[in-house]
């Protein structure tokens, strides 16, 4: 059984998992929080939170499985060595349920509130068929081979894929609109930071362990870092940069319209 071998270290490690367990837990509630005021999910996109929930739900799987079922955990350590950590921690299935709750109560938002012309896509129904269907099958081959750590490597793959797919709609949407007004951008800086703390976590195991297994063995954890991180930057780009508020409330007021008025005086004669 592997053990910390530095005391600083092992703190360190539970401090950022606990950090990044805070800051994406809390991530969701800005957007249900935004969704209740305004009794409205215009400019949050469905197709983001079905994919979501998909997403989160695989993560659970993967999380529980390996932190919970000692089958699991010995056929990870028969394939990555007998002295390496399990590398799922108390507060990284803790975030999975919480996610999958608090994306459910989002998705519950969509059924109930505003959602003016908006409508989840045929192509985000497609990818859940093909998703759900492909773990069907997964799932009789593992059980008749008692493969479990391959079966739940398959749902931390799906994890990884609904983490690349799921940002791209809502990024397109916010591009088409030029706005990322009805998008809690809250959401995405605690994203932000909680990714960062979750790679931060990951390399502490990996410094006190001399060994990167820690990041291989777990390259649904890594990718989750690294793909949010990237989005994150796109998002918050979008916000700052390219569509600011101040921007579009400038455009929409009187003394703007004036102002283009009295610069083009010939379009009123």
């Amino acid at each position: 059984m592997a053990a910390w071998n530095s005391v600083p270290l092992h703190v360190s490690y539970e401090v950022l998992g606990w950090f990044a367990f805070a800051s994406w837990s809390i991530s969701f509630y800005p957007q249900v929080i935004l969704n209740f005021r305004r009794k409205s999910v215009v400019g949050l996109n469905f197709d983001f939170v079905l994919l979501n929930l998909t997403k989160h739900s695989s993560y659970l799987i993967y999380n529980a499985s390996l932190y919970f079922s000692s089958t699991v955990q010995k056929q990870y350590r028969d394939k990555f060595g007998q002295r390496e950590m399990i590398p799922v921690a108390a507060n990284d299935v803790a975030f999975s349920v919480h996610a999958v709750l608090l994306t459910a109560i989002s998705l519950f938002q969509i059924a109930v509130y505003d959602r003016g012309s908006q409508k989840i896509s045929k192509i985000a129904y497609g990818i859940l068929l093909v998703t759900w269907t492909s773990v069907a099958v997964c799932f009789f081959v593992a059980l008749h081979n008692h493969h479990w750590l391959w079966l739940i490597s398959i749902f931390s793959d799906i994890q990884v894929c609904m983490t690349i797919i799921k940002y791209i709609p809502q990024a397109v949407m916010n591009f088409m609109r030029k706005s990322t007004e009805g998008w809690s951008i809250v959401n995405i800086l605690l994203d932000f930071s909680g990714s960062v703390a979750n790679y931060a976590q990951m390399s502490m195991q990996s410094i006190d362990q001399h060994s990167w297994v820690n990041f291989y063995g777990n390259i649904g954890k890594l990718m989750l870092s690294l793909v949010s991180v990237f989005f994150d930057i796109i998002f918050m780009c979008q916000h700052y940069l390219l569509y600011p508020v101040k921007k579009r409330k400038l455009e929409a007021s009187p003394e703007h319209d004036n102002a283009k008025s009295s610069d083009r005086p010939f379009e009123n004669v």
